[in-house]
């Protein structure tokens, strides 16, 4: 599980400052370390000054765009790669790329630990769901086949369902008319690799 704290630098500690409205520098120092504890503390999480999946899942409302599109559908995914294999957004990329998609095609990614990435800009339809890109938001997940990469499988860790069930929360509330679905509604695949109508429903 990874986490940030003390010393740790780089692009998420970034985004963690941008979060916190703190300068963005991208080095998690005293500064920083003091406003995540009051955050935590604003927010009944455990207040140890430390942003694990947790604490991140409740900074995601405030790194949330909100599309000058009309959003009516809300698709989650997998992206169908091997259970417990990471994958960063740079690869997806290359691989939606390879397809000929000018960028990635989902809009958020989740990653194993539960960090939340950015995909494509949320104001540029996607390219991850035919025939629904124009009015949706695609959120996918790393994982959604088992060890052999070939069986589809609900690979999802418990922070992957943690920021993922946060994220669709804030996501109807930018976008209250949205539908949450799974890709597999709309296509003849497994992805996401569970029912997530079903599960999402009360969203």
């Amino acid at each position: 599980m990874v986490t940030y704290k003390r010393n740790s630098t780089g692009e998420m500690v970034r985004q963690i400052q941008i979060a916190l409205h703190l300068y963005p520098d991208g080095i998690f120092g005293p500064l920083t370390e003091e406003r995540v504890r009051l955050f935590q503390q604003e927010h009944g999480l455990k207040v140890d000054g430390i942003v694990g999946p947790a604490t991140l899942a409740k900074l995601i409302p405030t790194r949330l765009k909100k599309s000058k599109r009309s959003i009516n559908e809300i698709i989650v995914h997998c992206t169908a790669t091997p259970e417990g294999r990471e994958c960063t957004v740079a690869e997806i990329r290359m691989w939606h790329r390879q397809r000929g998609f000018t960028d990635i095609g989902y809009h958020y990614v989740i990653h194993l630990d539960g960090r939340l990435d950015l995909g494509r800009d949320v104001d540029i339809s996607g390219a991850h769901c035919t025939g629904h890109n124009a009015r949706s938001i695609g959120v996918a997940y790393v994982g959604g086949c088992a060890y052999d990469g070939k069986t589809p499988k609900d690979t999802r860790t418990p922070e992957q369902k943690a920021t993922l069930s946060s994220l669709l929360i804030d996501l109807r509330k930018l976008y209250p008319s949205a539908r949450i679905h799974g890709h597999r509604d709309f296509a003849n695949k497994a992805c996401p690799s569970f029912d997530a109508t079903k599960e999402y429903r009360r969203y």
